[in-house]
């Protein structure tokens, strides 16, 4: 594949922070030439366009959406218009929701963000806005940038309700810069935090053992759903006496909801692969795997072309920046398996061999891949590390909860009127992100409950809407921060049906090397299934264990947790057990009143028709089982014992006669 070779002189210029004269002095360049690069940085950051310049969001969300109309659609107008502007294809910036995104940014003005921006919307867009108008019905905001001039009554995008609340670290460059562009992640400050630690002239600024002592100061922990502090973590491959090591990002995203990984590789690549070279250095890690699933081919080409241009320009590979330090990186694509997300399911996977868990002790750190010490950090983790590294630990902890800092990064989805990527703060509570940045629940229904923290995690009622989200204060009430999966549920949700729903992706994904996991689950979804069908056909053995379920789903959860093989099983009972804790009477009008109080349990649906039937028989028409009787122009009745609950009487009536009970 083509890559970028970028000008050497420049290159050191821009990671020594090009900006700071006292870099440039360092670097012995003339003024000249500083003026010329920091003319050149202002560009890249569009600071100033020097004609019309055309953001898209292009990230796999935007592609959904149809973006890729609207990119044809603005390609067409801009040559029948014979304007000459630039086009960029930016990632995703978070609001997938409001996709397509397109943002226009004219010579001296501030760049403006445009929402649902679909083909048949991008003329009358353009002309509008190329007249030096804004259409107000589409327009969510103006980039705040010195020196240019804003657009007259636009609000600027920090104090839109999405990003306002926002503490964008990892998702800084996500949607604002070219990812496939090098250049532009060297504008934004990419590879400084590689270039502090590996010091000039190949002389290491940094010893190995300091950047893992700096990251434990810092407070970063595991962004994976674990917790561990990572700086411990990096010190126990270090202090390994095995020098042969191994670094491995597991971007193997899994869970139902959860999008987060996929986004940042997508829009900005090169803040993992300098988080992953710093922390590479810090264990003494010579290759580095980004284990992928291969359901992300946007996401892995960007890390193809990000990979071969940071190795073009002596960012990877071999004596990096001039240091004794020299990094393989690797892509190695998963066939999509869950259990893989697990550390040692995963180092099995790369070997060759059947992805499935082994016991721990030795962990990884310890003895991992091929037998050797390995260091295993998800995507969120080591796209934090840079901008910690630059900045330095004081200003990582800076934010955050005592036990927890830093900010994270949430796949906010659901029964939610604004759904996308969001970064906040530890500490945040979880009513703001629903309520402030998520907008509230959609189309007017009642909040019911937060999944948080995928199959593993739980389920939030409304009672602790206020809780802080950090690692110990989610413990509390039965849920894990997770990967960070958010997915909100309305008054229309069935909190029985949604512990099914999991627990049936539980047991469809588990490797079936423990029986705990492989049977436990099984009989969970099965007592489940049970419980949330109706009466009909119901023998009198299979009422009492009905009556029984509770307990026994309670009993079995216990047993599951306590004797599962791996971390997939032994988190695998926590969506019932939540949903037992904090919506105990669902299950029991399930259970003893066989009625499904959300109506959504599709097998205990009663039908009734009430006075508005006018007797047309339609209904009877189409009912397949024969269920409702009646003349024409007389009221019609459903026969409980033969209704099947298909909702066909429903869905044809005009008159909406016909009602869930």
């Amino acid at each position: 594949m083509p890559t970028l070779q970028i000008d050497k002189n420049f290159l050191n210029w821009a990671i020594q922070d090009g900006d700071n004269p006292v870099s440039q002095c360092a670097l012995g360049c003339d003024a000249q030439s500083a003026e010329t690069w920091k003319t050149k940085m202002a560009t890249l950051r569009r600071e100033t366009v020097q004609k019309p310049t055309i953001f898209i969001g292009m990230g796999t969300c935007g592609l959904g959406a149809g973006s890729h109309f609207t990119l044809a659609e603005i390609k067409k107008y801009l040559s029948e218009k014979g304007i000459d502007a630039d086009i960029v294809e930016v990632g995703c910036i978070g609001l997938c929701v409001m996709e397509p995104l397109v943002d226009v940014q004219l010579p001296g003005r501030t760049r403006l963000m445009f929402q649902t921006v679909t083909k048949d919307k991008v003329t009358a867009l353009l002309d509008a806005v190329f007249a030096g108008e804004v259409p107000k019905d589409i327009v969510m905001g103006q980039f705040r940038t010195t020196g240019l001039q804003p657009w007259d009554g636009v609000k600027f995008q920090d104090e839109h309700p999405f990003f306002g609340p926002q503490t964008r670290w990892v998702l800084k460059n996500c949607g604002v810069i070219d990812p496939a562009q090098l250049e532009e992640y060297l504008a934004s400050g990419g590879y400084q935090g590689l270039r502090k630690i590996l010091g000039a002239d190949g002389k290491p600024a940094w010893d190995p053992m300091e950047v893992c002592l700096e990251v434990e100061k810092s407070g970063l922990r595991g962004r994976g759903g674990g917790g561990f502090p990572t700086g411990v973590k990096w010190k126990f491959a270090r202090n390994n006496k095995d020098t042969h090591r191994y670094l491995v990002c597991n971007a193997d995203e899994g869970d139902p909801g959860a999008f987060m990984d996929r986004a940042v590789i997508e829009g900005d690549p090169h803040r993992l692969l300098e988080g992953m070279a710093i922390a590479a250095y810090a264990i003494g890690a010579g290759k580095a795997y980004i284990y992928i699933r291969a359901e992300y081919p946007l996401a892995i080409a960007r890390l193809e072309q990000a990979i071969a241009d940071a190795k073009a320009n002596n960012l990877l590979g071999e004596k990096i920046l001039g240091s004794d330090f020299s990094l393989e990186m690797v892509i190695k694509k998963g066939a999509g398996a869950f259990v893989c997300g697990e550390e040692t399911a995963l180092i099995h996977s790369i070997e060759g061999k059947r992805g499935m868990p082994r016991p721990r002790p030795p962990f990884p750190a310890v003895s991992g891949l091929f037998g050797h010490p390995t260091i295993i950090n998800n995507v969120e983790t080591l796209a934090n590390v840079p901008s910690l590294i630059k900045n330095g630990a004081d200003w990582f902890a800076s934010v955050g909860t005592a036990g927890s800092k830093g900010t994270k990064v949430f796949a906010l989805s659901g029964k939610v009127s604004r759904t996308g990527l969001v970064e906040v703060a530890m500490g945040t509570t979880l009513r703001e992100v629903v309520f402030s940045i998520g907008g509230g629940i959609a189309r007017g229904k009642a909040y019911k409950a937060v999944q948080i923290g995928g199959p593993s995690g739980g389920c939030i009622p409304e009672s602790h809407l206020d809780i802080e989200i950090d690692y110990e204060s989610l413990k509390t009430v039965g849920a894990m921060m997770g990967s960070g999966g958010l997915v909100v549920m309305d008054e229309d949700n069935c909190m029985v049906d949604v512990a099914k729903f999991f627990m049936d992706f539980i047991q469809r994904e588990s490797c079936g090397k423990c029986i705990p996991c492989r049977e436990g689950t099984r009989r969970m979804l099965e007592t489940l299934n049970r419980i949330t069908r109706g009466r009909r056909h119901e023998t009198g053995k299979q009422t009492l264990e009905r009556f029984q379920s509770v307990v026994y789903l309670e009993h079995l959860a216990e047993v599951i947790r306590d004797t599962s093989l791996c971390g997939l099983g032994q988190t695998a009972p926590n969506p019932v057990l939540s949903t037992l804790r904090w919506f105990r009477h669902e299950y029991e009008a399930h259970v003893y009143d066989r009625i499904c109080p959300a109506k959504a349990c599709v097998d205990m649906i009663q039908y009734q028709i009430t006075e508005k039937c006018t007797g047309c028989t339609l209904c009877a028409r189409k009912c397949p089982a024969d269920a409702i009787v009646g003349t024409a122009k007389n009221t019609h009745h459903i026969i409980t014992d033969k209704c099947i609950s298909c909702g066909a009487c429903a869905d044809s009536c005009r008159f909406h006669a016909i009602e869930k009970v």
